[in-house]
C-alpha cells in the first residue's frame, strides 16, 4: 500500500506546547485536502497519508502547507524481517551504486538499523548484476524507516516543503498589497511564520485602471496557495492624494500618502482583530523607503507593530521568491497602483517628523480617513475558488 511520510518542521522545538502547533498543522492539512479521499493519521512523531488517489496532486497540495519540512511517497510493508527481506528481494535497480539507509524508529524492532541495512544491501547484490555500494555519493538511495505502528515505509526520495510554522499559530495580520514585486513575497513570508493575512489594497479610480485592481485580486489569488484564504480590503485613495496634491508640498507627497495609508491600516486592524501591519518594504529601495522615510511613516501607529520581512533583502532575491511562489509574472504586468498617482520629481528621501507633521495640518485628517474607510470595499477570495 502507497503512504506519504509527513515530517515536522521547528515544531519539535516547542516544548510543551507542541501539541498545539502539530493540532494546527493536523487541521491545515486536512483543510489543504478538502475534497481528496484521504486518511490522516500520527504515529510516533509522524504524519501518514494513507488511502489516496493521485500521488501527484496530493504531493503538490502537501508542499504548500507551512509547518512541514518533508514529504517522501512510501510503500506501506509490515515491520518485521521477513516482509521487509521479501521486498528487497525484488527491488531492480537502475542504477549502479546504492545505499540502503534505516531509520529504526520504534527501538523495539529487535535488529539494529546498521545490521538491518547491511543485510538488505547483500539482497539487492544478489539481486542485480553489476551494481554496486556507496556510502558516500551513491545513485541511488533506498531509505526504511520503521514506526512503531508496526509498520515500515520504504521510498527513495525526500521532497522538501515549505517548513516554517503552522498556519494560524502566530495570529492574524494584515498586508498591504500593492500590486508589486515586494509585498506578495512579504506576505507569503510572514505566512510561512504562522501569520493568516488578511490584505489591503489601496486604488486610485480613475488614476489608476480597473486592471490594476484586478491584478491585485489576482496576487491575493496566488498567495491562497500557501493562505488558504484572504479577506482583501480595498480602498480608494483618490481623494486623499488629490487633497495632498493640491495642499502640501509635491517632495512630501509620499510621505503623507504612506502615514494616512498607516493610519487607515491601523483602523482596520483595530476594528478586525489583526495583530499587525505587513509591507513588502526593503531598505533603501526607493525614497519611501530610507531609515528616516519609514521611521516617519510608522510614528503614526499608536498600537500595531509593523513586520517588515523583505527588509534587507535586495531585489533579486525577492524576485527569486516571487519566480518560486509564482507572483513575479503577475506583479510585474504594466498596471500601475496608486502610488505612482501625482508622483513627485524629487521625493524628499531623509524627512524630519515635525515637517511631516506641519504639511499634514493643512489637511483635514480625520475627514480623508474617514470618506477613505466609508469606500470600503471587501472581496473574500479563497484557493478553491
Amino acid at each position: 500500500m502507497k503512504a506519504i511520510l509527513l515530517r515536522f518542521g521547528e515544531l519539535f522545538l516547542k516544548g510543551e506546547n507542541r501539541h498545539i502547533f502539530e493540532t494546527m498543522l493536523f487541521n491545515n492539512i486536512k483543510k489543504k485536502l478538502d475534497g481528496e479521499k484521504f486518511k490522516l493519521s500520527k504515529t510516533q512523531g509522524r504524519l501518514m497519508i494513507t488511502e489516496f488517489d493521485d500521488t501527484e496532486r496530493m504531493v503538490e497540495k502537501l508542499k504548500t502547507v507551512f509547518g512541514l519540512h518533508s514529504l517522501s511517497v512510501a510503500d506501506e510493508i509490515e515491520a518485521n524481517e521477513k516482509d521487509i527481506c521479501d521486498y528487497f528481494r525484488n527491488i531492480k535497480l537502475v542504477e549502479d551504486t546504492f545505499k540502503v539507509e534505516v531509520n529504526r524508529g520504534d527501538k523495539r524492532f529487535p535488529i539494529k538499523s546498521m545490521i538491518l541495512a547491511s543485510k538488505l544491501g547483500e539482497i539487492i547484490l544478489k539481486n542485480n548484476n553489476d551494481v554496486r555500494v556507496d556510502l558516500y555519493t551513491p545513485e541511488q538511495k533506498i531509505m526504511v524507516d520503521i514506526r512503531a505502528n508496526g509498520k515500515a515505509y520504504v521510498y527513495e526520495r525526500v521532497i522538501r516543503c515549505q517548513g516554517g510554522l503552522p498556519l494560524g499559530t502566530s495570529g492574524k495580520a494584515l498586508l498591504l498589497l500593492s500590486g508589486g514585486i515586494d509585498s506578495p513575497v512579504a506576505g507569503y513570508l510572514m505566512a510561512k511564520r504562522g501569520l493568516k493575512l488578511e490584505a489591503l489594497h489601496f486604488h486610485s479610480y480613475p488614476y489608476t485602471s480597473p486592471e490594476a485592481k484586478q491584478k491585485v485580486i489576482a496576487l491575493a489569488k496566488k498567495l491562497t496557495n500557501y493562505n488558504d484564504e484572504i479577506k482583501l480590503h480595498c480602498v480608494s485613495f483618490t481623494k486623499v492624494q488629490e487633497a495632498i496634491h493640491k495642499n502640501c508640498l509635491p517632495e512630501f507627497m509620499i510621505t503623507i500618502m504612506r502615514r494616512i495609508m498607516m493610519r487607515i491600516a491601523e483602523k482596520i486592524c483595530q476594528r478586525d482583530g489583526l495583530g499587525a501591519i505587513v509591507t513588502g518594504e526593503s531598505l533603501g529601495q526607493v525614497a519611501s523607503q530610507t531609515m528616516q522615510s519609514m521611521t516617519v511613516t510608522e510614528n503614526v501607529l499608536e498600537k500595531t507593530p509593523i513586520f517588515r520581512p523583505c527588509i534587507g533583502m535586495d531585489k533579486e532575491d525577492i524576485i527569486l521568491v516571487a519566480k518560486n511562489i509564482d507572483t513575479f509574472e503577475t506583479s510585474i504586468l504594466p498596471y500601475e497602483d496608486c502610488c505612482t498617482v501625482f508622483l513627485p520629481k524629487n521625493p524628499v528621501i531623509k524627512p524630519k517628523l515635525f515637517q511631516a507633521e506641519n504639511e499634514e495640518k493643512k489637511l483635514d485628517l480625520q475627514k480623508l480617513i474617514d470618506e477613505a474607510l466609508e469606500s470600503e470595499e471587501i472581496i473574500h477570495i479563497k484557493a478553491n475558488d
